[in-house]
């Protein structure tokens, strides 16, 4: 009867442990919000936190590919030279079509965009090979991956140096927004208005980067695609048990194949929008990236053993970092303790997820 009382004890004085470790990145990133608005001038306005998201989109688009890779139980290392080997083909592509097709832009974007994608998922065809079907570790395929892109790209790009993309038009694309709005003349969408003798332009807001807007559509489809398909179903299964779900019928070596050409699209998608940002293929692009896509799946809560992560905690755990990376630069702090800051979070976010696993298994 003892034993009895003190199990719901038990279970009532660990329940509040269990809610912060489950939501600590949540806490963590409402806690940030607070200290940099009261520190940081200007943080909390419109145009900053706009600026940060806009920032984050391709660390986003990498981080989404990432989740279903760690959730799979595996890890993707090439991702980031996929991004940079992309944005190299992109701009080549580009540039070579150009005033060789009819309609100009209009028909050589498309097409060099469908390219560089094609040509960018080929890294990820390669690993699920690797991985699925000839049972190569995850870490030691992709680290191969990681310098095969990273060599094709140099090639590729001559040398190593950015291919600069100078065709017009093509920056207005990737630095545009959905919507403008000055007090003068109202709402405009996609392009900015003419503004009237007098109207001052600095009260010009800017609403909606097209990178962000691309990464928000990119973002709904995974989370769909993870929380409610059989897709996603599958690659928890693989992540939590890869044997049981062998077992139960699943195509494991297909499962693993799509993943990580999932992961390479969407490096590819963000390789693009660097070239259409930045006018320019470079192969190094994404390198920076890469770090921050696997810290913003763990920081979210994904496990790097497997079976556990969320599309919305990845989310969260990449403003975390680019909230502490503007933050930090806004107060005046030197931007190399980003990466100390960013680091502490990371083993933060392991003592969080170790601390749960302890207190779910009480």
């Amino acid at each position: 009867m003892v034993q009895q009382l003190a199990l719901p004890a038990a279970r009532v004085k660990s329940r509040p442990l269990e809610i912060v470790s489950r939501f600590w990145s949540w806490l963590f990133l409402l806690l940030l919000l607070l200290f940099f608005s009261l520190t940081g001038p200007g943080f909390f306005s419109f145009l900053n936190l706009q600026s940060i998201a806009n920032d984050m989109a391709l660390a986003l688009l990498m981080s989404l590919g990432q989740t279903f890779v760690i959730i799979a139980a595996g890890i993707d290392l090439s991702t980031g030279f996929t991004m940079g080997f992309a944005a190299v083909i992109e701009a080549v592509v580009l540039n070579a079509l150009v005033g060789r097709l009819p309609l100009g832009l209009g028909l050589a974007l498309p097409l060099s965009i469908l390219i560089a994608l094609g040509v960018g998922t080929l890294p990820g065809l390669v690993n699920g090979i690797l991985i699925g079907r000839l049972r190569v570790p995850p870490f030691i395929a992709t680290l191969g991956m990681y310098g095969i892109a990273r060599g094709l790209g140099f090639i590729f790009s001559g040398g190593g140096q950015p291919v600069s993309v100078q065709t017009p038009g093509v920056g207005d694309i990737g630095n545009g927004y959905l919507l403008y709005y000055h007090p003068a003349v109202g709402f405009s969408w996609l392009h900015a208005p003419l503004l009237p003798p007098g109207a001052r332009p600095r009260d010009l807001i800017s609403i909606l980067p097209f990178p962000l807007i691309v990464a928000i559509v990119a973002f709904l489809l995974c989370y769909w695609l993870l929380s409610r398909t059989r897709f996603g179903r599958h690659t928890y299964a693989l992540g939590g048990a890869p044997e049981a779900a062998r077992r139960a019928g699943i195509p494991v070596a297909r499962q693993t194949l799509k993943l990580y050409m999932l992961s390479a699209f969407l490096a590819s998608v963000a390789g693009v929008l660097y070239v259409l940002r930045f006018t320019n293929g470079d192969a190094n692009a994404g390198d920076p990236l890469l770090l921050d896509s696997i810290a913003a799946v763990v920081i979210g809560g994904a496990s790097l053993f497997g079976g556990e992560g969320t599309m919305v905690g990845t989310l969260i755990g990449t403003l975390i970092i680019y909230v502490i990376q503007n933050g930090l630069v806004i107060i005046g702090i030197d931007p190399y303790w980003q990466f100390v800051a960013i680091g502490a979070v990371i083993i933060l976010a392991v003592l969080m997820d170790q601390a749960k696993a302890r207190v779910l298994n009480r």
